[in-house]
């Protein structure tokens, strides 16, 4: 053990091996974490099981008999017991405590109170032998602990050299991440190494975020240094982090999303008593989304669609394709359509404020929102209904909206949705219908994203594509989630995008567009601050009454600043 310890010294990795010990009259079964040339610690098995195939009480005794705290070692006084973190002495996040084997499958799991008294990574040296079921029970039960108890586990097992007499093991390998697996070495792989990188920051954020993660008292701390480098990243990062990769689990995910969304406005309109739902509907995306699940809540609360007031109002930068789309949907799913053409109310507009209707500046723009807003409460009032907010949360994070325009409905279906998601919404509803429907919804989808608020360009197309504008909006719904969901830090968050878009994205163009996520994100809190009520769908939501509070006039200075 001193001469493993001794070749630790000078080295990158602080080493946990596993060593029977004499401590007083008794033998412990022990993990001896190295670290620096030296012994820094041992910890004793808690859990000695004796039934099956097992028998260590035979020769081993409990860790929590363990007595005054300390081991001789070499005429070195070492820390011993089963109340030991280990942390580094510069990055208070990387803190670890140890379990042994069998420790895991207790009832009461050592690494309870290793966690809540500030354990972000539980080790754990075991010899697990093989029997027909057990390594799928050892992988969820390790991912299953980590996520319980918000922590990294990495679990390693005797390989396939041990003695065969009567047990055969398989070295399995797991390290998992709050419920994730992160990398595995499955039975009799004969893998020699396991690697993969936990993000103790982000666990450290998620137990701030817990109060119900409550702290506890009575364990040592032993301290050890380690280089800290940036290292190359094993693991991979989604691009789309809203919405999932596999596609089975995509259809779930839609459905329930959906039924969120449905079943939070069927109780907005039964509440209100509202006789109408009234819609505008362009031909884009975010409408309709919102028509869909508007459809839904009609067919949940056995009301006629034609309760259902889908409203188009074309105007300078409506163009065929998107009023063709909105017409067509509208008649393929049985509500009622009118078109109110806003041009010559917004040029009235114009005249009564003096504006040039030439200059195509954002009161030509905003005009045209807070027009169609206007008509839709409008009719609203005159129907008895209540307007049905369309806008998404990719758009609420970068304030892509007219404040009080499309800013403003009295139920917002949306705001909890982002932008990648919503595509993938409106995907799934077509690939569940057919016919004439399909085709539009596929059309729709086709689509670039657009407000139409400024002319088509010479062959009656969309001109003004919000992508050009604000940049793509996979990215801004990268940046969106790995910082609201996890707290990162600009410079975290840019390196995994440059991670995470290798081959699409350079650098720089990643670098600049999250510049302007940030300015757009701090400046336009004040839209945020006075959101309607809308249904939180997922972990992350911007909404002022619950999971978002940020005052309007906070500075982006700092954490533009990182990215410098």
């Amino acid at each position: 053990l001193c001469d493993l310890a001794e070749f630790t010294k000078g080295k990158y990795p602080v080493v946990i091996a596993g060593v029977p010990l004499i401590h007083g009259s008794k033998l412990y079964n022990c993990a001896a974490v190295l670290s620096g040339g030296k012994i820094i610690g041992i910890v004793p098995k808690t859990y000695m099981p004796n039934y099956a195939e097992f028998y260590e009480q035979r020769q081993f005794s409990s860790g929590v008999l363990s007595g005054d705290g300390f081991i001789k070692i070499e005429n070195e006084e070492v820390p011993f017991g089963t109340d030991i973190l280990f942390s580094h002495s510069e990055m208070p996040e990387y803190t670890f405590g140890i379990e042994i084997c069998e420790d895991i499958w207790s009832a009461a799991q050592p690494s309870e109170g290793l966690c809540r008294a500030g354990a972000l990574i539980i080790a754990n040296l075991s010899a697990s032998n093989e029997v027909i079921g057990k390594a799928e029970y050892r992988k969820s039960l390790v991912s299953s602990t980590s996520a319980r108890l918000l922590c990294g586990y990495v679990y390693t097992s005797s390989g396939t050299g041990e003695s065969t007499q009567d047990l055969v093991y398989s070295g399995h390998c797991l390290i998992c991440e709050n419920g994730t697996l992160l990398q595995e070495s499955a039975p009799f792989e004969e893998s020699e190494l396991t690697l993969s990188e936990i993000d103790v920051k982000k666990l450290s954020y998620e137990r701030h975020k817990n109060t119900s993660f409550e702290p506890l008292c009575g364990y040592r701390t032993v301290y050890f240094d380690q280089e800290i480098i940036e290292t190359e990243l094993t693991r991979s990062f989604e691009k789309t982090p809203f919405v999932p990769s596999d596609k089975n689990d995509l259809y779930k995910r839609a459905e329930a999303i959906l039924r969120i969304q449905s079943y939070g406005l069927k109780k907005r309109l039964e509440h209100t008593r509202a006789k109408t739902a009234v819609i505008g509907i362009s031909g884009g995306l975010d409408s309709t989304l919102a028509l869909l699940v508007t459809v839904r809540a009609m067919k949940i609360l056995e009301r006629p669609l034609s309760d259902i007031y889908a409203v188009t109002m074309p105007g300078f930068g409506t163009t065929k394709r998107t009023h063709s789309n909105s017409e067509q949907l509208c008649r393929l799913l049985g509500v009622t359509f009118k078109e109110v053409d806003i041009t010559a109310a917004v040029n009235q507009h114009f005249k009564d404020i003096g504006q040039d209707p030439a200059c195509l500046d954002v009161t030509y723009e905003n005009s045209q929102a807070r027009e169609r807003t206007q008509v839709l409460m409008d009719i609203a009032n005159k129907t008895g209904g209540m307007v049905i907010g369309t806008g998404d949360l990719s758009e609420l994070a970068l304030g892509w909206a007219t404040y009080n325009g499309d800013h403003m409905s009295m139920y917002a279906v949306n705001s909890s949705v982002p932008k990648t998601l919503v595509r993938y919404l409106v995907r799934y509803e077509a690939e569940h219908t057919g016919g004439e429907l399909k085709a539009v919804l596929c059309d729709i989808l086709d689509t670039p994203v657009s407000p139409e608020l400024l002319p088509a360009d010479k062959n009656g197309d969309i001109a003004q594509k919000t992508e050009d504008l604000v940049g793509p909006y996979e990215l801004h719904d990268f940046f969106l989630y790995r910082m609201l969901r996890f707290g990162e830090s600009p410079d975290k968050i840019y390196r995994l995008a440059v991670l995470a878009f290798s081959g699409e994205y350079d650098g720089e163009t990643v670098k600049k567009w999250l510049k302007v996520f940030i300015r757009r994100f701090f400046s336009q809190q004040f839209k945020r601050s006075c959101l309607p009520d809308g249904p939180k769908v997922g972990s992350v939501t911007l909404s002022p009454r619950g999971d978002w509070r940020m005052p309007s006039d906070a500075s982006a200075a700092e954490w533009l600043g990182k990215l410098n």
